[in-house]
């Protein structure tokens, strides 16, 4: 009996110690089936998991925000067929008044006096023996004054909306008069997409943003008020009577010198001889050369190469009316991600009579969102370039460190070009503008 109690004892043991290797080899294998498991707030990822995202806000992204059908235009320069002056021809440029309705009924006017009116209250005075009613869609607040001896009733209207600096539409259907302070324009442009660039600068420069361009019928539609419709009648007035339009195209250099000490540009009096540097104009940071044509982009680069590495930054031009001003932006025609992105290239100028030479009087400003990092006034010739220098990378760092040299700066090569508007006929008749044609064209 004991024998069988200790055996029976054994075999339960030994069951036990079966069930419990058998549980450890279970457990064993349960935590090597889960121990690639990653959980991230809550949830079990593994391979076979769907990917989950937050909910994003419902903004247009960066990469179509930068869409821009004029950026191929403005972010490609060729050096290598580069035209210092050529002549276009003159173009009717129109701006006509959108969405003006209805024309208003055959009627005469006589006799009509209005003074220190609302033109609301001056119409409905006017209007007061007809069917005709008067509706302010916003409020308008100048008041008028003025007689009309005889007069259609349209050119009345007219009138009085001028004098309100206010806008009318005339529903037929309804016999309403609708007044407003903002109005919406068509501007049908001249074919020269460079024009047509210098156009639509000079009315960014005026802060007329909500510009509409269809490239392909060569039209401009925007919208505003009195004062936004005064600004672009005089940008288009100034291009049709002063013949002239101001373009620069554009490189900018990022250079790293090879040596741990900055550029020698000294040097560039023996590389390129003394004749060729005409001016030199210091800013409150860096300078900017004024060349001759035998410096250009090829041989700048040459001569940098000798003693750094550059990379270019940004290319492009843009172009203004004569006497206006206008802007070049490098993030625009460059990489995002670069340190020199927020940099702005400003630029007014005007070609014409400079104590008695003719010149292109300009000021260049370079500036970002901090504000003015530089500005030159120069004075140039008609094939002069720049060469702005001096303008230390740093300055775009945000970083309270960097892995770029101290050394580094920001090299800026531009050459203006002169377009001349010119009557047809006058077109037929020119030879290309060079040599001994181009010194009397200047000398005109």
């Amino acid at each position: 009996m004991a024998q069988n109690y200790i055996k029976n004892a054994i075999f339960i043991l030994v069951g036990f110690c079966s069930l419990g290797i058998a549980g450890c080899t279970d457990m064993n294998r349960n935590i090597q089936q889960y121990d690639t498991v990653n959980v991230v707030e809550n949830r079990v990822i593994d391979e076979n998991s769907v990917p989950i995202f937050p909910k994003k806000a419902a903004l247009t992204t960066d990469t179509v925000q930068h869409f821009a059908l004029d950026l191929p235009k403005r972010c490609t320069v060729d050096w290598d067929n580069q035209s210092v002056v050529s002549v276009v021809p003159e173009e009717k440029i129109e701006i006509v008044r959108l969405n003006t309705g209805d024309a208003l009924p055959d009627l005469k006017v006589s006799d009509y006096e209005f003074k220190k009116m609302y033109v609301k209250d001056a119409l409905e005075k006017l209007l007061e023996d007809t069917d005709i009613s008067v509706i302010e869609d916003q409020a308008t607040f100048e008041k008028i004054s003025g007689s009309i001896s005889t007069s259609s009733l349209t050119d009345a209207v007219e009138l009085m909306a001028k004098l309100g600096r206010v806008y009318y539409s005339y529903d037929a259907e309804f016999g309403e008069i609708h007044l407003t302070g903002h109005g919406k324009w068509m501007i049908k442009m001249p074919k020269d997409e460079t024009i047509i660039m210098a156009m639509l600068d000079a009315m960014r420069g005026a802060d007329i943003h909500n510009l509409l361009v269809n490239w392909k019928d060569k039209t401009v539609v925007f919208e505003g008020d009195y004062q936004t419709e005064r600004e672009v009648s005089k940008i288009i007035s100034d291009v049709a009577s002063k013949k002239y339009v101001l373009a620069w195209d554009i490189d900018v250099y990022r250079v790293y010198p090879k040596a741990d000490d900055a550029i020698v540009w000294m040097n560039m009096l023996p590389a390129f001889g003394e004749n060729n540097i005409h001016m030199s104009i210091p800013g409150v940071v860096g300078r900017a050369l004024v060349v001759s044509p035998e410096i250009n982009t090829k041989t700048l680069q040459e001569f940098i190469s000798q003693q750094a590495s550059m990379v270019l930054i940004s290319q492009g031009t843009f172009a203004i009316p004569n006497g206006w001003q206008s802007r070049f932006d490098i993030g625009q025609c460059g990489k995002e991600d670069r340190l020199e992105t927020d940099l702005i290239i400003g630029a007014t100028g005007t070609y014409g009579n400079y104590g008695g030479y003719k010149k292109i009087d300009a000021k260049i400003v370079l500036s970002t969102s901090n504000g003015e990092l530089s500005s030159f006034k120069i004075p140039s010739n008609v094939g002069d370039n720049y060469v702005i220098i001096g303008i230390p990378t740093h300055s775009f760092v945000t970083t309270p460190e960097t892995l770029i040299s101290p050394f580094a700066e920001l090299v800026v090569f531009m050459s203006p070009r002169l377009i001349s508007i010119v009557d047809t006929d006058s077109v037929k008749k020119m030879t290309p503008l060079s040599g001994d044609a181009l010194r009397d064209f200047l000398n005109e």
